[in-house]
Formats: C-alpha cells, structure tokens, sequence
C-alpha cells in the first residue's frame, strides 16, 4: 500500500506536470503554425535531428543508471554530472565546427548554420538538467518537476509567438527552445537542494557506465532512428513536406508522451525498488499496462478517426495534408504502453544488455522496410507508414525477454490489453463513419464527435466491467477517501 500510494501521489504530479506543460505547448504550436510557414518547421526540424543524436552522448544512459543503482550516493552523482557537462562541451565543439558540412547534406541551405550554432547550445543546458532531473525521479519528488515545467514553459512559450509575430520565422522556434532549456536549469538549480562536489571517481564512473553503455547504444540506436525519417524526408523532399510531417506526429506524440512518460518516469524507480520481489515486479507491470492501454488507445483511435477536422480547427486548411500523417502515427504510438513497461521492467532488473539486443533486432527490420518504403513508395507518406507496419511487432519483440525475467509473456500481456483494444478499435470505427456522413462545420463537428466518443467509450467500459476501468474509478474513491473530500 506504500509503494501504491508513492507511486499514484508521484504518477498524479508527473502526469499533471506533462500535461501543464505540453497544454501550453500545444497552445504555442498553434498559434505558431497560423504565424509561421510549414518550411519553418520543416528546418527547426532538419537541425534537431542532429541535437538530438549528439544530446544522446550526453546523456549517454548513466542518469538512468543513477536511477537503478540502489546505494546511489553524491559521489555518484557528482561524477556523472561532470562527465555529461566535459561531453557536451566537446559536442557542441563538434556541432558548431559541422555546421556548414550539414548545410551542404541539406542541399547547401546555408541559413542552417547559424540555426545550428545557436540551438546547440541545449545541449549543454541539457548536461546539467538531467542529472538533477535524476536525482529528482530517484527521490520520487515529481513536484518539484511539475512547478519546473510551469515556469519555464509559460513565458518560453511567450518569447516563441512574439519573435514570430515579429516575423523572425524560424528563429522564433529557435527563441522558444532555446529559452525553454534555460529557464529549466535555472529553475531546477534553485528547486532542488542537490549540487556537485568538486569531486569526480573514475572506479564509480566506470560502474556506473557498465551499465550506462549498453542504454547509450540502445539511445543512439533509437534516436537515429526515430530522426531518420526527417533525414530522409528533408533530404529527398521539400522541407515544407517534413513540416507537414511533423505537425502530423505532433498531435499523437503529444497524447502519449503526457501519459507514456508519466508512467515511464515513475515506473522505473518504482520497479527499481522492486528488483529483487519478481512477483510483485509483474504484478506492478501488468497493472501498467492495462492502465496506460485503457487510457492511450481510445484517445489514439478517436485521434485517428478525427484527424481532417481537427487539422482544419486547429491547424487551419493550409496545414490539411498533414492530417493522413496524424492517422498514421496514431497506430505507431498505441503501442507503446507496451513497449514502455517492457523495457522499464528489463532496465529495472539491471539487464541492459537484453535492452541493448532488443534495439540491434527492432532497428534491423525497420531498416529494412524503410528502405523498401523508399524503394518502391517514394513519398513521406510511404516513410511514415514503413514505421507504423513494424510497431505491433516492436512490441512482441520488447516483451519477449518477460517470459523469462518475470514470467509475463507477449500473450498474457496482449490478453491484459485486448479488452481496451476491442473497445477502443469499435469506437473509432464509429466516430470515423459519423465523421463521414455528419454535414455540419469543422468546429461543431470535432466536438459532438469527441463527446460522443468519450460516452461511447466509458459507457461500454462501464457496461462490460472492465477491470481497468474499475480499478481508475477505484483508485480515485482512495484518492478522495484519503484527502477528505
């Protein structure tokens, strides 16, 4: 009942602290889509595929090894945080001087350098952030994270629409990010009590990254592949095409990142603290993913059946060819509760290698239909399709090593799920076919058809007794009996 009750108090405040945080970034991206072109994006995006890969090094998996290390003490910390600030120097060095040899892979668009140059500064915010983003999620203290995210959001966010409404155009992104990434760190730095000791060990450095190494190989791995497609995509298409692309993934990325890290960020000291009780490690993993599929699901299927409408009322009709993108990303995210709380449990037992092995198989075959994708259906289109086809079998492969780490296999875990995927699936199809013969304006149509989705939704839950859906309504009569409301 104490881990219970730790992990809703932490799942409530980091949940709460995602969807603070991307309802006024969501809030931003619209208003910055009416005031900026979809080539703006497109070349935001064609940098961050490069940040991206180098913030992975800085990373480099030692703050989750922070994270799973049970006697993890400051030394620990303090090592960790040197080596990711010396690493992140060195990249940014390597950035800065790459610039224009990146300007050049992009079709020699030279206004990329400066764009380079300046947002890479994020990854040395990024260095010092994520260890006390570490120290923060070892401790369970999300609501230090929810206050930091406000903060910093808000009038990031206000920076990014006034330099676009002054029209700076892609640098109004660059404001935004870059403003974002500061305010964090100066928050977390006044927030959180831990600072480092000028102290740095390299026999814990060495401990540390034993297991690191293999989280930052399976980090490269997936970065490099998740940014793939917007290589391909700016390289062989127009960056308004990527653009497009983007703001297509946006929608669902937005849905699941605010509950799939929530429940990634809590899961993993949760289970952590679990390691050496397998029997109530799976106990806790199913739990996760039936929640999280109950939750995640519906709301990507209702997505998916009401993508051209809410394009045109959110997005304007200028942004209309990104709904099929919304569509498509829609399939890719539902599985991912899946694929969060296999991969937390085998990180959570300290088996990084089996991690390590799982992104060598998953990024093997989704090479190979990217590659058929660009081969035979030369389209974005095609490209963003080519990863949504091997996402169901991502999510086999990632729950695999379950069978034997906690005795909890693809079928049981796909029999935790059917239910909510039934369901889910039924109402879609519904909400689809009403969005096709429903003759009314965008706006009142997105509406009706979102609030007869929810009806549908939690109505036949409620009418079938879905175990899911009791335990929610549940866990919320706790919540409220506890607080004495």
């Amino acid at each position: 009942m104490s881990l219970k009750s730790s992990v809703i108090s932490s799942l409530f405040w980091k949940f709460f602290e995602r969807i603070g945080t991307q309802g006024v970034q969501f809030i931003v991206a619209i208003v910055l889509a009416r005031l900026l072109a979809p080539s703006d994006f497109g070349l935001i995006a064609l940098v961050t595929v490069f940040i991206a890969i180098a913030n992975v090094f800085v990373q480099s998996g030692l703050n989750t090894a922070l994270i799973q290390k049970k006697n993890a003490d400051n030394i620990d910390f303090s090592t960790v945080f040197y080596a990711s600030l010396g690493l992140s120097l060195v990249l940014y060095g390597v950035l800065f001087v790459g610039a224009p040899l990146i300007a050049k892979f992009y079709n020699n668009q030279t206004s990329l350098i400066p764009v380079i140059r300046v947002l890479g500064l994020i990854l040395l915010l990024g260095a010092v952030n994520s260890i006390q983003e570490a120290y923060v999620a070892r401790n369970m203290m999300f609501k230090k994270l929810f206050y930091r995210s406000i903060g910093a959001i808000i009038p990031a966010g206000t920076i990014g629409v006034i330099c676009a409404y002054k029209g700076l155009g892609v640098w109004a992104l660059v404001a935004q990010q870059l403003s974002n990434s500061l305010l964090v760190c100066i928050i977390m730095w006044f927030t959180v009590k831990w600072r480092p000791s000028l102290i740095f060990s390299f026999e814990r450095w060495k401990q540390l990254f034993s297991f690191g190494w293999k989280l930052l190989c399976s980090g490269l791995l997936d970065t490099v592949f998740r940014n793939l497609q917007n290589l391909i995509i700016g390289k062989f298409f127009s960056p308004a095409d990527l653009g497009f692309y983007n703001r297509g993934d946006q929608f669902p990325n937005l849905i699941v990142n605010n509950i799939n890290t929530s429940i990634q960020s809590v899961m993993l000291p949760s289970f952590s603290s679990l390691q050496d009780d397998r029997v109530r490690l799976k106990s806790v993993a199913r739990r996760a993913i039936s929640i999280s599929s109950f939750a995640i699901l519906p709301l990507m299927a209702g997505l998916a059946a009401v993508a051209e409408p809410l394009t045109i009322v959110v997005l304007g009709e200028k942004w209309l060819p990104a709904a099929p993108f919304i569509q498509i990303c829609c399939f890719s995210y539902a599985f991912w509760p899946i694929h969060t709380t296999n991969l937390s449990a085998i990180n959570a037992v300290g088996r990084s290698d089996i991690f390590l092995k799982l992104e060598f198989i998953k990024k093997g075959y989704s090479l190979i239909a990217l590659s058929l994708a660009l081969i035979f259906y030369q389209s974005p289109i095609g490209i963003a399709a080519a990863t949504a086809i091997t996402a169901p079998l991502g999510a086999f492969v990632n729950a695999y090593p379950n069978k034997k780490l906690l005795n909890y296999g693809y079928l049981e875990q796909m029999r935790d799920i059917l239910p909510s995927f039934g369901l889910a699936t039924a109402m879609g199809i519904c909400i689809y076919a009403l969005s096709k013969t429903i003759a009314i304006p965008a706006m009142l149509q997105l509406i009706v058809l979102t609030i007869i989705g929810m009806i549908f939704y939690l109505l036949c839950a409620k009418l079938f007794k879905m175990e899911s859906f009791d335990y929610i309504i549940q866990t919320i009569k706790e919540i409220k009996n506890k607080k004495g409301l």
